[in-house]
């Protein structure tokens, strides 16, 4: 039987008590420390963002910050997210080393002025281009284009509410936690969003959103901080961050080293190292999610394409497709085999393929300023702009009439009609003037014979006097002048004033009905009465004397307020008829200053009527009337086809036109004939689903080459797709003339190897994040095309900035070489160490950059485009500007380099490689001397545009075997 050991437990008594109190010790310390412990993320690179729904959750948060529930739904979606990603604690211990400073990441070489846009950039927020520290939070590099993230601890000096303060040029963000972990980071402060705010140094209180609320703080713990900075290249650059108790009247006072201290300490880590890096809300804020983006953006290539998938469906059965045509021998005629080539003059020689249907790459969204596509002088187009393509109509109506003798006969015909020029009325010659001006000098001479006076009727109405009338009708004859109208439609109106006829020029009256513009005899004598006249009494305007000349009413005005300063100044009243608004050419408008004399007040304007505007200058001057606008101009174009002003030569002018483009009346014929040589030899298995894609290379001596890329639907059940060579044979006789049908058939030696190994060749030094990129875009390449038939050759020229090799044996690509070389970065020596380790000459080589975003369909796009003995690749990058990505590519076409090159290694071998020896110590022109000598040797060089295949925009400062000079302090 088993006895309690009561006399061993009172003998060890005071052991067992001593054991306790640890045990409870190591509990409450336990506890304490996970007060205190900060969780790591780690994402995979580039893979670190939130998802689109947390993006879009967290983005409404955003737009309404002021509302306390949506940021923390925000924040519990964070921390939900965080726990499936099998998070590590690290703890981190405070440390008197760590004192004094903050840490400091650099990301270099981006445009934009906004927070949002720093956090588009493809490094952020794990791998910037510097990582070092700061011993104060005011920093002002004196540089450009760059985003600053600036994290730590704040350790404040006493118990209490603190009011914090955040300046900067251009946009910045004070994030702070409520204790020491990164997860509770909220936004305190911030200097606008749209990028285009910004303050001085030290201007704490120019926006509302510098300032934070009120937060409390203790003296014996220490608070998580987080700052972003974005600077563009204009500007004086600066970030600051300013504090102060919560007390009224106190200033802001910039936080300095000694209340401040490093989350981590960064000097021994390589860059590749990103675990210690905290990931918070700040770090993955509100960017918009990617399909979000898509649609805003304004580049066709963005949108889905049937050929970024084609890889995915299952490949015809090859045995299906031997002996479906008859074989042919493949020579074209623009292969230059042992021709002498100056050097680069390669260029020349390599010629685009056609395409079909449509790939979208033509850079629509770049055209803004470029239109180099148009074929078109920029300042032609600046001046004249496209209206050569345009042909205007001419309305019957809307046509300009001369009348030859407007005092003659009524109702010229219209046959006896001729056009007048325009700039003839517009600007009249100088004999017109001088007549204008000599009969105002006549007329201000001897003010009685044309002054008409309220009590003289007979001087007003000329028609009551028959000896005036003759006198009239003698300087009528002397006085013909030309009429022009245009009629245009317009509301009526119901003063009768404005139904006046209108003058225009002097000399020059509009008079309108109701339908359209009628020029009447003005020598005829109209019937006037003292009181208004009636239509059917007045069917003619008064004549000419009854109607005076703008330099008459001017002087009639001044002569009258002269005489008869207190009396009116009589005026006739005109028949009513509906208004039609007609135009002079380039008169728009005519006013009512023209019916009145100068001394009246003019009549209001009514709603939707005519404008008034003054014309009472003294001295006529040509070309005083507005330009009209006729809005119901119109014009007839045909149906332009700018793709066929294009040839298929290399052009390196214009870096925005997309591939040529393939008619679709020649693919229809090509492909019939294929289909139904294809179901004659299968017994009609095959249906034609989809056309995926064509490409022809054009040789109008012996024919035509096309890759043909098909969905086709086998025996009604299953989906497969066709990729092969063929070949249009043209028979031509002796002097060039097509004696026999085109044949359709089989290229002898020109089929593409689908399995066939890849390797890609990169050279690198001391870029530690575009390492890391490239390799993590590799390992997303293996993941979706499940592809293992891809090699990875990195040629290291001592890098210390990250451990290359480490992080290829941790990554998850198939195959990978890690060769280490000694010595200064030499591109072309790099490329060929890495060809030289390839041992399988018929396997293709890929000699690759290190700034490259590669589509899914990469692999197949380098497999189909190289031949061995015939066919080498030159895929076209676009290179995206400061500040772009592939989800808003702004660029262009880097239509002269060949940097990126697809060649069989037995063809890379029998060309003599890399030239090593010239290309020693420099590069730049290495790729078009290795151009040369592909095209001697008898290859084609096949070249096009590949969708979604983009250069990131960066600069060569810090790169390769450049030394950064030490920094100035001032």
């Amino acid at each position: 039987m088993l006895r309690f050991p009561v006399k061993k437990i009172r003998k060890q008594f005071k052991l067992l008590l001593l054991l306790v109190l640890l045990t409870f010790a190591v509990w409450f310390t336990y506890l304490h420390i996970n007060q205190g412990k900060s969780i790591k993320l780690h994402f995979n690179y580039g893979k670190g963002k939130l998802d689109s729904r947390s993006s879009d959750k967290y983005r409404k948060s955003e737009d309404a910050s002021n509302s306390q529930e949506e940021e923390n739904a925000v924040r519990c979606l964070f921390l939900l997210k965080l726990r499936k990603q099998n998070l590590s604690l690290v703890f981190h211990v405070s440390s008197s080393q760590f004192k004094g400073q903050a840490n400091l990441h650099v990301f270099e070489d981006w445009c934009g002025s906004s927070v949002a846009q720093l956090r588009k950039n493809l490094h952020f927020p794990l791998y910037p281009h510097t990582r070092t520290a700061v011993k104060k939070l005011a920093v002002a590099p004196k540089w450009k284009n760059y985003g600053l993230r600036i994290f730590g601890y704040i350790l404040p000096y006493k118990d209490g509410d603190f009011q914090f303060a955040v300046s900067s040029d251009d946009n910045s963000e004070l994030w702070l936690s409520s204790d020491d972990s990164p997860l509770n980071a909220r936004l305190m402060a911030y200097v606008g969003k749209l990028g285009s705010e910004w303050t001085a140094p030290g201007e704490f209180t120019k926006f509302r959103s510098q300032v934070s609320k009120s937060v409390h703080l203790m003296a014996s713990r220490r608070y998580y901080f987080e700052i972003l900075h974005k600077q563009d290249d204009k500007g004086s650059d600066h970030v600051e961050v300013g504090w102060r108790p919560f007390l009224p009247g106190l200033k802001y006072e910039v936080i300095d080293s000694a209340y401040i201290s490093l989350y981590t300490d960064e000097s021994s880590l390589k860059m590749n190292h990103v675990d210690h890096i905290p990931q918070t809300l700040a770090s993955h804020g509100p960017v918009p999610a990617e399909t979000h983006t898509r649609s805003k953006h304004g580049a066709d290539m963005l949108q889905p394409d049937p050929r970024d998938t084609f890889f995915n469906i299952p490949m015809i059965d090859p045995s299906h497709l031997e002996n479906v045509l008859p074989t042919c021998l493949y020579s074209p005629t623009y292969v230059v085999k042992d021709f002498p080539i100056a050097r680069y003059q390669g260029l020349q020689f390599v010629y685009l393929s056609f395409v079909y249907p449509n790939d979208f790459t033509r850079l629509t969204h770049m055209e803004r300023e470029n239109k180099c596509f148009y074929r078109e002088s920029p300042i032609y187009l600046e001046k004249f702009g496209f209206y050569k393509y345009m042909k205007m109509d001419e309305e019957e109506d809307d046509r300009p009439f001369f009348f030859p003798n407007p005092d003659g006969e009524e109702g010229w015909s219209e046959d006896r009609l001729q056009k007048i020029s325009r700039s003839a009325l517009l600007f009249p010659p100088k004999s017109s003037l001088v007549a204008l001006n000599s009969r105002a000098k006549q007329t201000l001479g001897n003010p009685a014979l044309t002054i008409p006076s309220p009590g003289n009727n007979h001087a007003h109405d000329n028609s009551h006097n028959p000896g005036t009338s003759h006198t009239n009708k003698e300087r009528k004859k002397e006085d013909n002048k030309i009429y022009v109208t245009r009629p245009r439609p317009a509301k009526e109106k119901q003063s009768l004033i404005s139904r006046q006829p209108r003058e225009v020029f002097p000399g020059v009256f509009l008079y309108q009905n109701g339908k359209t513009t009628k020029l009447v005899n003005l020598s005829a004598k109209p019937k006037l009465s003292k009181g208004a006249l009636r239509p059917a009494e007045n069917p003619m305007p008064p004549n000419r004397a009854a109607i005076p000349s703008r330099f008459e009413r001017r002087i009639r005005g001044v002569w009258e307020k002269h005489q008869h300063p207190l009396r009116p100044i009589a005026t006739n009243v005109l028949p009513t008829e509906p208004l039609r608004v007609t135009s002079y050419l380039h008169t728009s408008e005519i006013t009512e200053s023209q019916q009145q004399r100068p001394d009246m007040d003019p009549e209001p304007e009514e709603e939707g009527g005519i404008s008034e505007y003054s014309y009472e200058d003294v001295e006529p001057r040509p070309g005083w009337a507005e330009e009209a606008i006729n809005w119901q101009r119109t014009f007839s174009v045909n149906s332009m086809d700018f793709e066929t002003l294009r040839s298929d030569w290399n052009d390196l002018r214009c870096n925005v036109s997309g591939n040529l483009q393939l008619s679709e009346s020649e693919v229809v014929d090509v492909l019939a004939q294929y289909m139904e040589k294809l179901n004659e030899l299968n017994g009609g298995i095959y249906t034609l689903l989809r056309i995926i894609n064509v490409e022809k290379r054009r040789d109008s001596a012996r024919g035509n080459r096309y890759l043909i890329e098909l969905e086709l639907m086998e025996r009604g059940r299953k989906v497969v797709r066709l990729s092969e060579y063929i070949y249009m044979l043209l028979h031509r006789g002796r002097w060039g003339t097509v004696y026999a049908k085109p044949l359709l058939c089989q290229p002898v030696m020109l089929q593409w190897k689908k399995n066939v190994m890849v390797h890609f060749v990169i050279p690198v030094k001391n870029q530690a994040r575009w390492v890391q990129q490239f390799i993590s875009d590799m390992e997303f390449l293996h993941r979706e095309t499940k592809d293992n038939n891809f090699n990875i050759i990195i040629v290291d020229f001592q890098s210390e900035d990250m451990d290359v090799e480490q992080a290829l044996r941790e990554s998850s690509v198939p195959r990978y070489e890690y060769l280490r070389r000694e010595g200064n970065f030499e591109r072309s020596a790099g490329l060929q160490i890495g060809v030289d380790t390839i041992e399988d000459s018929h396997s293709i080589v890929f000699l690759c950059d290190l700034h490259i975003h590669f589509p899914l369909n990469i692999l197949e796009n380098i497999r189909k485009h190289c031949v061995e003995g015939k066919l080498a690749f030159a895929p076209i990058v676009m290179r995206l500007g400061c500040g772009s990505s592939p989800q808003e590519p702004d660029g262009y076409w880097e239509v002269n380099g060949f940097g990126l090159f697809g060649i069989y290694k037995s063809d890379f071998d029998k060309i003599g490689g890399m030239n090593t020896e010239e290309f020693k110590d420099r590069w730049g022109g290495e790729d078009w001397e290795l151009l040369d000598r592909v095209l001697q040797n008898g290859l084609e060089v096949e070249r096009l545009r590949l969708r979604n295949f983009f250069h990131y925009y960066h600069s060569k400062r810090g790169m390769w075997n450049s030394q950064s000079s030490k920094a100035p302090k001032g």
